[in-house]
Protein backbone atom coordinates (compact mmCIF):
# COMPACT_ATOMS: atom_id res chain seq x y z
CA UNK A 1 0.00 0.00 0.00
CA UNK A 2 2.82 2.43 0.58
CA UNK A 3 3.79 1.68 -2.97
CA UNK A 4 0.60 3.04 -4.18
CA UNK A 5 0.32 6.15 -1.45
CA UNK A 6 3.90 7.37 -2.45
CA UNK A 7 3.88 8.77 -5.69
CA UNK A 8 0.32 9.81 -5.54
CA UNK A 9 1.16 12.26 -2.72
CA UNK A 10 4.39 13.59 -4.51
CA UNK A 11 1.58 14.05 -7.33
CA UNK A 12 -0.66 15.40 -5.71
CA UNK A 13 1.90 18.01 -4.02
CA UNK A 14 3.47 18.93 -7.26
CA UNK A 15 0.01 19.64 -8.78
CA UNK A 16 -0.76 22.25 -5.86
CA UNK A 17 2.45 23.94 -5.92
CA UNK A 18 2.29 23.95 -9.84
CA UNK A 19 -1.20 25.81 -9.00
CA UNK A 20 0.06 27.45 -6.35
CA UNK A 21 3.40 29.29 -7.67
CA UNK A 22 1.71 30.07 -10.70
CA UNK A 23 3.36 28.60 -13.59
CA UNK A 24 4.37 30.76 -16.52
CA UNK A 25 1.68 29.76 -19.44
CA UNK A 26 3.62 31.00 -22.81
CA UNK A 27 0.56 31.49 -25.92
CA UNK A 28 2.08 30.99 -29.12
CA UNK A 29 1.21 34.33 -31.60
CA UNK A 30 2.96 35.78 -34.70
CA UNK A 31 2.90 39.09 -32.30
CA UNK A 32 5.50 41.15 -30.64
CA UNK A 33 4.52 40.39 -27.73
CA UNK A 34 4.31 37.40 -25.36
CA UNK A 35 1.58 36.94 -23.06
CA UNK A 36 2.18 35.33 -19.41
CA UNK A 37 -0.36 34.62 -16.37
CA UNK A 38 1.39 35.70 -13.38
CA UNK A 39 -0.18 35.94 -9.96
CA UNK A 40 -0.16 39.47 -8.18
CA UNK A 41 -1.18 41.56 -5.02
CA UNK A 42 -3.16 44.65 -4.98
CA UNK A 43 -1.08 47.53 -3.01
CA UNK A 44 -3.69 50.00 -3.28
CA UNK A 45 -6.80 51.01 -5.44
CA UNK A 46 -8.69 53.84 -5.91
CA UNK A 47 -12.81 54.28 -5.48
CA UNK A 48 -14.27 54.05 -8.75
CA UNK A 49 -13.73 57.07 -11.53
CA UNK A 50 -16.66 57.50 -13.99
CA UNK A 51 -15.17 58.66 -17.71
CA UNK A 52 -15.33 62.03 -18.37
CA UNK A 53 -17.94 60.77 -21.31
CA UNK A 54 -19.76 58.63 -19.77
CA UNK A 55 -18.50 55.16 -21.62
CA UNK A 56 -17.17 53.61 -18.90
CA UNK A 57 -15.44 54.35 -15.56
CA UNK A 58 -12.38 52.79 -14.19
CA UNK A 59 -9.89 52.61 -10.92
CA UNK A 60 -6.38 53.61 -10.81
CA UNK A 61 -4.67 50.53 -9.13
CA UNK A 62 -1.12 49.75 -7.80
CA UNK A 63 -0.13 46.22 -8.14
CA UNK A 64 3.12 44.08 -7.01
CA UNK A 65 3.90 41.25 -9.69
CA UNK A 66 4.16 37.97 -7.15
CA UNK A 67 5.40 35.67 -10.03
CA UNK A 68 7.49 35.08 -12.91
CA UNK A 69 11.10 37.02 -13.90
CA UNK A 70 9.09 40.36 -12.95
CA UNK A 71 8.80 38.97 -9.07
CA UNK A 72 8.54 41.81 -7.04
CA UNK A 73 7.97 44.55 -9.81
CA UNK A 74 5.01 47.09 -8.88
CA UNK A 75 3.47 48.48 -11.87
CA UNK A 76 -0.20 51.01 -11.70
CA UNK A 77 -2.43 50.70 -13.92
CA UNK A 78 -6.10 51.76 -14.57
CA UNK A 79 -8.78 48.50 -14.21
CA UNK A 80 -11.55 49.03 -16.57
CA UNK A 81 -14.74 48.91 -15.77
CA UNK A 82 -17.25 48.53 -18.51
CA UNK A 83 -20.61 48.67 -15.79
CA UNK A 84 -20.88 44.51 -16.52
CA UNK A 85 -21.08 42.66 -13.21
CA UNK A 86 -20.00 39.56 -14.87
CA UNK A 87 -17.16 40.88 -16.33
CA UNK A 88 -16.06 43.67 -13.57
CA UNK A 89 -12.80 42.88 -11.56
CA UNK A 90 -13.42 45.22 -9.02
CA UNK A 91 -10.49 45.03 -6.71
CA UNK A 92 -9.33 45.94 -3.13
CA UNK A 93 -6.08 47.00 -1.30
CA UNK A 94 -4.53 43.40 -0.57
CA UNK A 95 -6.34 41.40 -2.63
CA UNK A 96 -4.53 38.79 -4.83
CA UNK A 97 -5.21 39.11 -8.11
CA UNK A 98 -4.47 37.07 -11.75
CA UNK A 99 -2.64 38.87 -13.75
CA UNK A 100 -2.17 39.10 -17.74
CA UNK A 101 1.51 40.36 -18.62
CA UNK A 102 2.19 41.47 -22.33
CA UNK A 103 6.21 41.19 -22.25
CA UNK A 104 7.55 43.47 -25.59
CA UNK A 105 11.05 42.72 -27.70
CA UNK A 106 12.25 45.45 -26.65
CA UNK A 107 11.96 44.74 -22.79
CA UNK A 108 8.88 46.29 -21.87
CA UNK A 109 5.84 44.97 -20.62
CA UNK A 110 2.46 46.06 -19.87
CA UNK A 111 -0.27 44.34 -17.18
CA UNK A 112 -3.72 43.70 -17.21
CA UNK A 113 -6.03 42.19 -14.07
CA UNK A 114 -7.43 39.42 -15.48
CA UNK A 115 -9.53 37.85 -12.42
CA UNK A 116 -9.13 37.86 -9.10
CA UNK A 117 -6.87 34.85 -7.74
CA UNK A 118 -8.57 31.97 -5.98
CA UNK A 119 -6.20 29.37 -5.92
CA UNK A 120 -4.98 29.96 -2.10
CA UNK A 121 -8.99 29.62 -1.09
CA UNK A 122 -9.28 26.17 -2.75
CA UNK A 123 -6.21 24.80 -1.85
CA UNK A 124 -7.45 26.05 2.35
CA UNK A 125 -10.50 23.92 1.77
CA UNK A 126 -8.66 20.96 0.23
CA UNK A 127 -6.57 21.14 2.70
CA UNK A 128 -9.68 21.16 5.39
CA UNK A 129 -11.18 18.04 3.22
CA UNK A 130 -8.27 15.84 3.62
CA UNK A 131 -7.89 16.28 7.13
CA UNK A 132 -11.50 15.62 8.24
CA UNK A 133 -11.48 12.59 6.22
CA UNK A 134 -8.26 11.69 7.48
CA UNK A 135 -8.92 12.60 10.96
CA UNK A 136 -12.75 10.79 11.13
CA UNK A 137 -11.97 7.63 8.09
CA UNK A 138 -8.38 6.53 9.79
CA UNK A 139 -6.82 4.28 7.57
CA UNK A 140 -10.00 3.82 5.29
CA UNK A 141 -10.43 7.73 4.95
CA UNK A 142 -6.74 7.75 3.82
CA UNK A 143 -7.95 4.62 1.30
CA UNK A 144 -10.74 6.57 -0.05
CA UNK A 145 -8.12 9.67 -0.97
CA UNK A 146 -5.83 6.75 -2.87
CA UNK A 147 -9.22 6.13 -4.43
CA UNK A 148 -10.02 10.07 -5.11
CA UNK A 149 -7.23 10.97 -6.23
CA UNK A 150 -6.63 7.78 -8.56
CA UNK A 151 -10.14 8.90 -9.88
CA UNK A 152 -9.52 12.08 -10.70
CA UNK A 153 -5.84 11.07 -12.34
CA UNK A 154 -7.73 8.60 -14.60
CA UNK A 155 -10.44 11.72 -15.91
CA UNK A 156 -7.40 14.15 -16.11
CA UNK A 157 -4.95 12.48 -17.83
CA UNK A 158 -6.57 9.19 -19.75
CA UNK A 159 -10.15 9.83 -20.19
CA UNK A 160 -10.38 13.55 -21.52
CA UNK A 161 -7.33 13.37 -23.41
CA UNK A 162 -8.61 9.92 -25.55
CA UNK A 163 -11.90 11.83 -25.84
CA UNK A 164 -9.61 15.40 -27.29
CA UNK A 165 -7.76 13.02 -29.44
CA UNK A 166 -11.30 11.44 -31.09
CA UNK A 167 -11.89 8.57 -29.07
CA UNK A 168 -15.65 7.57 -28.69
CA UNK A 169 -16.52 9.07 -25.64
CA UNK A 170 -19.63 6.40 -24.84
CA UNK A 171 -16.45 3.48 -25.15
CA UNK A 172 -13.77 5.69 -22.91
CA UNK A 173 -16.66 6.92 -20.20
CA UNK A 174 -18.01 2.89 -19.82
CA UNK A 175 -13.79 1.77 -19.48
CA UNK A 176 -13.36 4.96 -17.03
CA UNK A 177 -16.38 4.23 -15.01
CA UNK A 178 -15.95 0.42 -14.86
CA UNK A 179 -11.90 1.21 -14.25
CA UNK A 180 -12.81 3.71 -11.33
CA UNK A 181 -15.35 1.47 -9.84
CA UNK A 182 -12.86 -1.58 -9.53
CA UNK A 183 -9.95 0.61 -7.92
CA UNK A 184 -12.51 2.20 -5.87
CA UNK A 185 -14.48 -0.50 -3.85
CA UNK A 186 -11.48 -2.93 -3.93
CA UNK A 187 -9.26 -0.39 -2.78
CA UNK A 188 -11.66 0.45 0.35
CA UNK A 189 -13.56 -2.81 0.69
CA UNK A 190 -10.75 -5.14 -0.48
CA UNK A 191 -11.31 -7.93 -3.25
CA UNK A 192 -14.47 -10.25 -1.35
CA UNK A 193 -17.93 -11.22 -2.53
CA UNK A 194 -19.22 -8.01 -1.18
CA UNK A 195 -16.68 -5.37 -3.61
CA UNK A 196 -17.68 -7.89 -6.12
CA UNK A 197 -21.19 -7.70 -6.33
CA UNK A 198 -20.92 -4.11 -5.57
CA UNK A 199 -19.02 -3.64 -8.52
CA UNK A 200 -20.90 -5.70 -11.10
CA UNK A 201 -24.45 -3.98 -9.64
CA UNK A 202 -22.53 -0.04 -10.02
CA UNK A 203 -21.22 -1.33 -13.51
CA UNK A 204 -24.87 -2.57 -14.74
CA UNK A 205 -26.57 0.52 -13.00
CA UNK A 206 -23.76 3.40 -14.50
CA UNK A 207 -24.25 1.38 -18.02
CA UNK A 208 -27.56 0.98 -17.69
CA UNK A 209 -28.22 4.87 -16.99
CA UNK A 210 -26.17 5.35 -20.59
CA UNK A 211 -28.05 3.41 -22.31
CA UNK A 212 -31.60 4.58 -21.30
CA UNK A 213 -29.72 8.61 -21.95
CA UNK A 214 -29.24 7.20 -25.45
CA UNK A 215 -32.54 5.56 -26.51
CA UNK A 216 -34.36 8.93 -24.90
CA UNK A 217 -31.96 11.18 -26.62
CA UNK A 218 -32.47 9.93 -29.93
CA UNK A 219 -36.41 9.94 -29.44
CA UNK A 220 -36.35 13.59 -27.90
CA UNK A 221 -34.22 14.95 -30.61
CA UNK A 222 -31.49 16.26 -27.97
CA UNK A 223 -28.60 18.31 -29.83
CA UNK A 224 -25.67 17.76 -27.08
CA UNK A 225 -25.07 21.94 -27.27
CA UNK A 226 -27.52 23.29 -24.47
CA UNK A 227 -24.51 23.95 -22.84
CA UNK A 228 -22.23 26.88 -23.49
CA UNK A 229 -19.24 24.86 -22.98
CA UNK A 230 -20.13 21.81 -25.39
CA UNK A 231 -20.78 24.57 -28.25
CA UNK A 232 -17.10 25.91 -27.54
CA UNK A 233 -15.66 22.67 -28.65
CA UNK A 234 -16.82 23.13 -32.06
CA UNK A 235 -13.73 25.93 -32.03
CA UNK A 236 -11.22 24.65 -30.40
CA UNK A 237 -7.45 24.26 -32.51
CA UNK A 238 -7.24 20.64 -32.53
CA UNK A 239 -10.28 20.84 -34.65
CA UNK A 240 -11.92 17.26 -33.94
CA UNK A 241 -15.53 16.60 -34.85
CA UNK A 242 -17.34 15.66 -31.95
CA UNK A 243 -20.02 13.39 -31.67
CA UNK A 244 -21.64 15.67 -28.92
CA UNK A 245 -24.83 13.07 -28.28
CA UNK A 246 -22.10 11.13 -27.17
CA UNK A 247 -20.31 13.37 -24.93
CA UNK A 248 -23.76 14.09 -23.30
CA UNK A 249 -24.09 10.15 -22.26
CA UNK A 250 -20.51 10.26 -21.36
CA UNK A 251 -21.37 13.31 -18.86
CA UNK A 252 -24.38 10.91 -17.48
CA UNK A 253 -22.42 7.87 -17.01
CA UNK A 254 -19.80 9.59 -15.04
CA UNK A 255 -22.58 11.70 -12.86
CA UNK A 256 -24.40 8.68 -12.17
CA UNK A 257 -20.99 6.69 -11.66
CA UNK A 258 -20.52 8.04 -7.84
CA UNK A 259 -24.19 7.75 -6.00
CA UNK A 260 -24.10 4.26 -8.19
CA UNK A 261 -21.19 3.19 -5.90
CA UNK A 262 -22.96 4.10 -2.92
CA UNK A 263 -25.99 2.08 -3.33
CA UNK A 264 -24.15 -0.54 -4.23
CA UNK A 265 -21.49 -1.02 -1.95
CA UNK A 266 -24.34 -0.30 0.49
CA UNK A 267 -26.42 -2.86 -0.35
CA UNK A 268 -23.20 -5.57 -0.76
CA UNK A 269 -22.05 -4.63 2.64
CA UNK A 270 -25.93 -4.62 4.45
CA UNK A 271 -26.40 -8.07 2.59
CA UNK A 272 -23.21 -9.09 3.78
CA UNK A 273 -23.59 -7.99 7.35
CA UNK A 274 -26.72 -9.83 7.87
CA UNK A 275 -25.49 -12.74 6.88
CA UNK A 276 -22.94 -12.64 9.26
CA UNK A 277 -24.94 -12.13 11.91
CA UNK A 278 -27.47 -14.96 10.82
CA UNK A 279 -25.74 -17.37 8.63
CA UNK A 280 -28.47 -19.87 8.61
CA UNK A 281 -30.76 -16.93 6.20
CA UNK A 282 -31.67 -18.06 2.67
CA UNK A 283 -30.63 -16.78 -0.29
CA UNK A 284 -34.40 -15.16 -0.52
CA UNK A 285 -33.96 -13.94 2.74
CA UNK A 286 -31.08 -11.86 2.04
CA UNK A 287 -32.39 -11.12 -1.15
CA UNK A 288 -35.49 -9.44 0.07
CA UNK A 289 -33.00 -7.67 3.22
CA UNK A 290 -30.85 -5.96 0.75
CA UNK A 291 -34.10 -4.96 -1.59
CA UNK A 292 -35.43 -3.42 1.79
CA UNK A 293 -32.22 -1.52 2.45
CA UNK A 294 -32.06 -0.09 -1.21
CA UNK A 295 -35.54 1.05 -1.30
CA UNK A 296 -34.53 3.40 1.58
CA UNK A 297 -31.19 4.10 0.31
CA UNK A 298 -33.41 4.81 -3.08
CA UNK A 299 -35.48 7.73 -1.77
CA UNK A 300 -32.53 9.67 -0.44
CA UNK A 301 -29.64 9.08 -3.62
CA UNK A 302 -32.50 9.79 -5.81
CA UNK A 303 -33.28 13.41 -4.55
CA UNK A 304 -29.47 13.81 -4.50
CA UNK A 305 -28.66 13.40 -8.03
CA UNK A 306 -31.98 15.40 -9.01
CA UNK A 307 -31.38 17.99 -6.94
CA UNK A 308 -28.01 17.95 -8.28
CA UNK A 309 -28.80 19.03 -11.46
CA UNK A 310 -31.44 21.53 -10.23
CA UNK A 311 -29.18 23.49 -8.19
CA UNK A 312 -26.96 24.40 -11.62
CA UNK A 313 -29.53 25.44 -13.31
CA UNK A 314 -31.76 27.96 -10.57
CA UNK A 315 -30.58 31.01 -12.05
CA UNK A 316 -32.24 29.90 -15.79
CA UNK A 317 -35.11 28.63 -13.73
CA UNK A 318 -35.44 31.92 -11.98
CA UNK A 319 -35.44 33.81 -15.37
CA UNK A 320 -38.27 31.72 -16.78
CA UNK A 321 -40.36 32.06 -14.11
CA UNK A 322 -39.89 35.87 -14.22
CA UNK A 323 -41.49 35.88 -17.20
CA UNK A 324 -44.29 33.71 -16.69
CA UNK A 325 -42.73 30.80 -19.86
CA UNK A 326 -45.08 28.40 -20.29
CA UNK A 327 -44.20 24.89 -18.77
CA UNK A 328 -45.38 23.19 -21.45
CA UNK A 329 -42.73 25.13 -23.34
CA UNK A 330 -39.80 25.51 -21.28
CA UNK A 331 -39.92 21.37 -20.55
CA UNK A 332 -39.93 21.22 -24.98
CA UNK A 333 -36.17 23.32 -24.51
CA UNK A 334 -33.30 21.12 -25.97
CA UNK A 335 -31.74 22.39 -22.57
CA UNK A 336 -34.05 21.61 -20.58
CA UNK A 337 -35.31 18.44 -21.94
CA UNK A 338 -31.39 17.15 -21.85
CA UNK A 339 -31.73 18.18 -18.38
CA UNK A 340 -34.55 16.11 -17.99
CA UNK A 341 -33.17 13.19 -19.43
CA UNK A 342 -29.51 13.42 -17.56
CA UNK A 343 -31.26 12.94 -14.20
CA UNK A 344 -34.12 10.59 -15.21
CA UNK A 345 -31.78 8.34 -16.86
CA UNK A 346 -29.10 8.80 -14.09
CA UNK A 347 -31.96 7.78 -11.36
CA UNK A 348 -33.08 5.16 -13.29
CA UNK A 349 -29.64 3.43 -13.48
CA UNK A 350 -29.52 3.82 -9.54
CA UNK A 351 -32.50 2.28 -8.86
CA UNK A 352 -31.57 -0.74 -11.15
CA UNK A 353 -28.29 -1.28 -9.33
CA UNK A 354 -30.60 -2.15 -6.44
CA UNK A 355 -31.70 -5.60 -7.28
CA UNK A 356 -28.75 -6.50 -9.35
CA UNK A 357 -27.05 -5.86 -6.58
CA UNK A 358 -28.82 -7.22 -3.96
CA UNK A 359 -29.67 -10.39 -6.05
CA UNK A 360 -25.70 -11.11 -7.11
CA UNK A 361 -25.05 -10.09 -3.13
CA UNK A 362 -27.07 -13.10 -1.79
CA UNK A 363 -26.03 -15.65 -4.23
CA UNK A 364 -22.14 -15.08 -4.02
CA UNK A 365 -22.22 -14.26 -0.13
CA UNK A 366 -24.38 -18.17 0.41
CA UNK A 367 -21.96 -19.69 -2.40
CA UNK A 368 -18.95 -19.12 -0.87
CA UNK A 369 -20.77 -20.09 2.62
CA UNK A 370 -22.01 -23.27 1.47
CA UNK A 371 -18.11 -23.97 -0.52
CA UNK A 372 -16.38 -23.07 3.16
CA UNK A 373 -19.21 -25.39 4.65
CA UNK A 374 -17.97 -28.01 2.75
CA UNK A 375 -14.56 -27.76 3.17
CA UNK A 376 -15.03 -27.90 7.36
CA UNK A 377 -17.17 -31.17 6.73
CA UNK A 378 -14.34 -32.75 4.68
CA UNK A 379 -11.76 -31.70 7.46
CA UNK A 380 -13.93 -33.31 9.92
CA UNK A 381 -14.20 -36.45 8.04
CA UNK A 382 -10.32 -37.02 7.84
Amino acid sequence: MRKILAPIIILLILAISGIAFGQEMDIDQELDFEIFNQRGTVLDASEIIDDPEGFFSFQDVTLKIDTGERKGTEVTIQNVLTGQVNYDIIVEKGQKVSLMVEEYEDGSYKAYIEDYYRINSLIYIIIAFILLVIVIGKWKGIKSLISLAVTIGTILFIMLPLILKGWDPIFVSVATAVFVTVVTIFLVGGVNEKTISAIIGTSFGVISAGIIAFVFSNTAILTGLSAEEASMLLYIPQAIEFNFRHLLFAGIIMGALGAAMDVGISISSSIYEINKANPELSKSRLFKSGMNVGRDVMGTMVNTLILAYVGTSIPMLLVFMAYNTDLKKVFNLDIIATEVVRSLSGSIGLILTIPITALIASNLIKRNKSIQDKKKSKEVRN
